[in-house]
């Protein structure tokens, strides 16, 4: 895929006599692409983590029928919280931990984020940091949240203000 992009660049900077500069990167959605980071790095100089659909896809669950039965998953102590309004760090958290360190490895250099509305939720803001992601990207009324939340984050304290 990457020299077919490539190619298609080079052929629009030859005909246009235009200078291009881009990156190629990939949405890391499906668990198989969290485990298989490694070769994806290889081609790639960006993963964003499309959390919405790793939850959805990590659970077998749609998150448009979610609603009718997490709360009392939540409730009854199943699940801390709801997956799909904080990451689960356990499993879809271990996934984007596992695909971060897996593309790291391979490309040093490697950006990467989130982007969905984890991205706008404190706790989960907070576990990107701590496993190395570079940005969170999320709903814009969610901006503010996000960006109190990334500057709590590099400076070690929590939403509730604790070291």
């Amino acid at each position: 895929m990457r020299e077919r992009i490539d190619a298609m660049a080079h052929a629009v900077t030859k005909e246009t006599g235009g200078k291009l500069t881009y990156q190629v990167g990939t949405m890391i959605e499906l668990p198989r692409a969290c485990l298989k980071a490694d070769d994806i790095a290889k081609t790639a100089e960006f993963f964003s983590f499309g959390t919405n659909d790793l939850t959805q896809t990590s659970f077998g669950i749609s998150r448009d029928d979610a609603a009718s039965f997490l709360g009392p998953y939540v409730a009854k102590g199943i699940l801390e919280t709801d997956p799909f309004i904080s990451l689960d760090r356990d499993g879809v958290g271990e996934l984007v931990r596992i695909g971060a360190q897996r593309g790291r490895k391979v490309r040093a250099n490697l950006k990467m984020g989130i982007c969905g509305e984890h991205g706008g939720d404190p706790a989960s803001v907070a576990f990107c940091h701590e496993v190395g992601l570079d940005y969170v990207s999320c709903s814009p009324y969610r901006v503010p949240i996000a960006r109190l939340a990334a500057a709590q984050a590099a400076l070690g304290k929590t939403a509730a203000g604790q070291a």
